[in-house]
């Protein structure tokens, strides 16, 4: 008796985006305001980081909020029903939930039901991460349109008063639908991870930590409970920094990575339209166009400078911001790469909508 042979979903051969979103929360901190929390100045921020507000989300307002509101533009700027996604990615290192994911509850509320859905965590390259899965999803026939999000709520994990990274961080989501195409629209990803700088950028402690805390606290009474209260207060995971290190791993190792993504892609960076790197700092965005000898035809996001370090957003963001403002980019070819915490990197040469 023969084995029978398994169907598979007819292919696709090409996978493009077809829709851009974005959400950008309404409180905007200024430098000045930043400069409350630690000791310095508008114009040392300005020069180092090259920003000058950035967005962060009243209390009231989630990951999934920002998520949703980002998601349903792109949606209906891609020109589908919600009841056509066929998977949703949420890339977020913010969803104060273990479990269930983001995802899940995201795909719900804008109607996308039984679509699957899970959250990435790979930070700053989470986006980037989502492009190549959901390009895979596509052409494999595994899905027709998949709705990629990068959300973050940042501000919840940051204590203002530390210097190595809060005045950096922002709040928002930024989101893309990714469906078929005659010829490709996305080329082959360019993404890994160094493990061995995994503590570069990271939390100050973890949940078991705060778990044992909360054991040794309930033990206590009077005065030593209010001073535990109090340092169990302070316990709360935080983001912290190398900034030296992770500069020159960002700079160096990225602008190598970024060349090779155009390789692979088998294109030059003539053939640019656009160059979308994470908005991590405007110092390593203006480093890395440098290093990759870009023409100056290519338009560079910089959103960084009204948004600030949006993480797993900021990809999205600006190329978000770039389509309003640079119509005339519809159809081009943007290189975009992501890099953060991990150290994990991924980069992509995308078509424009």
């Amino acid at each position: 008796m023969s084995t029978p042979t398994l169907k598979q979903n007819p292919t696709h051969p090409g996978s493009t985006i077809l829709g851009v979103g974005a959400y950008r929360p309404s409180v905007i901190v200024t430098n000045e305001d930043v400069c409350q929390w630690i000791d310095s100045s508008d114009e040392w921020i300005q020069q180092r980081t090259g920003i000058i507000t950035r967005h962060r989300a009243p209390r009231d307002v989630s990951v999934v909020d920002m998520a949703v509101g980002a998601g349903t533009e792109a949606i209906k700027n891609a020109g589908i029903e919600p009841s056509q996604i066929g998977a949703v990615l949420v890339s977020t290192v913010s969803h104060p939930y273990a479990t269930p994911s983001a995802a899940a509850l995201i795909a719900d509320k804008i109607g996308a039901n039984p679509a699957p859905a899970y959250d990435i965590s790979a930070a700053c390259a989470g986006y980037c991460y989502g492009v190549a899965q959901a390009d895979a999803l596509v052409r494999s026939g595994v899905a027709d349109y998949v709705l990629v999000i990068g959300a973050e709520k940042l501000s919840d994990v940051i204590d203002n008063h530390e210097r190595t990274i809060s005045f950096l961080l922002g709040d928002g989501a930024g989101a893309v639908v990714i469906g078929p195409s005659d010829e490709p629209g996305i080329s082959p990803a360019v993404w890994g991870s160094d493990g061995s700088k995994w503590d570069t950028i990271g939390m100050t402690s973890s949940l078991l930590d705060i778990r044992d805390f909360s054991e040794q606290a309930m033990k206590s009474d009077g005065v030593e409970l209010a001073a535990a209260s109090e340092a169990h207060a302070a316990l709360w995971p935080t983001l912290r920094q190398d900034g030296q290190t992770v500069f020159r791993w960002a700079v160096w190792e990225m602008a190598k990575m970024a060349k090779k993504a155009l390789e692979v892609a088998g294109i030059t960076a003539d053939d640019l339209g656009a160059f979308v790197p994470h908005q991590a700092n405007m110092r390593i965005i203006d480093e890395l166009a440098k290093q990759l000898k870009l023409p100056e035809h290519v338009i560079i996001g910089r959103d960084i400078a009204d948004a600030g370090n949006t993480s797993a957003a900021s990809i999205p963001l600006a190329t978000h911001r770039l389509l309003a403002e640079n119509p005339e980019l519809s159809g081009k070819l943007s290189l975009q790469i992501g890099f953060g915490a991990g150290l994990v990197f991924g980069a992509q040469v995308v078509r424009l909508p």
